[in-house]
């Protein structure tokens, strides 16, 4: 089981919080991202492209007349920043506005610059609708609204598999390689937990691929070995993307996980070989029932 890394141990995670009542980016706790990959099973780690799209559903700060303002906001950390941020100390910056006076513009200013400084990358926001958050149809005329459905995907759940094996363990995996196969399977029996409090993160994981045939029951025995692992959301899809290309030594691959939603946020990491799937809106618009 992963150890919890020494510049951890200062993060705001597991500890008693006091709520900010004024702003404060310095609540933000960066993570390298360094300390992830250095455990992955590739090394050097195959070039990916990617993102991490986290959702905050308790965002609120006073109008300039001192009004309560409330949004939903998504923001879109691209892979290639240093840094993650570690989701408590998100949780407290944002509880930072609850009490100032700012336009919607100043906000989204702060908001774009403390959050780019503390992840080494550009940050991206988009202020969802939230009247429109719970439509059913997924070509909403409304382009940057959230739909609950289920993802589409050949769901591998039902397969009548015999499970053993609860941490990470990559030679699981199996692939065909006398078969040639495309395909997306999605599996919603993903768990792991926190690195730093040992609490279950609860997700669905969503496998696209091209490439052998990777056999549907080893994947999910795979899935399923995750259970008692510790691990950040992003350094888990990163592994279970290094394994499955070790592995099964696909053409394409992407695996994209959907995290169910703790303290008001949610975090969705991707990771692809190649870039144009990521340029695709669908995924990030749509929401499972379990979020």
């Amino acid at each position: 089981m992963q150890t919890v890394e020494k510049n951890l141990l200062h993060a705001p995670l597991g500890k008693s919080s006091d709520y900010p009542t004024q702003y404060d980016p310095s609540l933000l706790f960066p993570i390298s991202r360094q300390i992830g990959r250095d455990h992955l099973s590739i090394k050097p780690y195959p070039e990916w492209y990617g993102e991490d799209v986290w959702r905050a559903f308790e965002v609120s700060w006073l109008n300039p007349k001192g009004k309560p303002e409330i949004a939903i906001l998504r923001f879109t950390i691209p892979a290639t920043s240093s840094h993650i941020i570690e989701s408590k100390s998100f949780k407290l910056y944002l509880n930072s506005f609850n009490q100032e006076k700012l336009s919607w513009d100043n906000l989204y200013a702060h908001l774009v610059q403390d959050l780019s400084q503390a992840a080494g990358g550009t940050v991206n926001i988009i202020r969802e609708n939230a009247h429109t958050l719970l439509m059913s149809d997924k070509h909403s005329p409304y382009p940057d609204s959230t739909v609950i459905a289920p993802l589409e995907a050949i769901n591998i759940d039902n397969l009548d598999i015999e499970c053993s094996i609860y941490e990470p363990t990559a030679s699981l995996l199996k692939a065909d390689t006398d078969s040639i196969r495309k395909e997306v399977l999605v599996s919603d029996l993903l768990k792991s937990n926190c690195p730093v409090t040992s609490q279950p993160d609860w997700g669905s994981v969503v496998i696209s691929y091209e490439g052998p045939a990777i056999d549907h029951a080893s994947l999910l025995e795979y899935i399923v070995s995750y259970r008692t692992h510790n691990g950040f959301h992003e350094q888990c899809v990163e592994q279970i993307y290094c394994d499955i290309w070790q592995q099964c030594q696909p053409t394409f691959l992407e695996v994209y996980a959907r995290y169910t939603r703790r303290g008001g946020l949610d975090i969705s990491p991707r990771r692809a070989s190649s870039s144009a799937t990521l340029d695709k809106n669908y995924p990030q618009i749509i929401r499972t029932p379990r979020q």
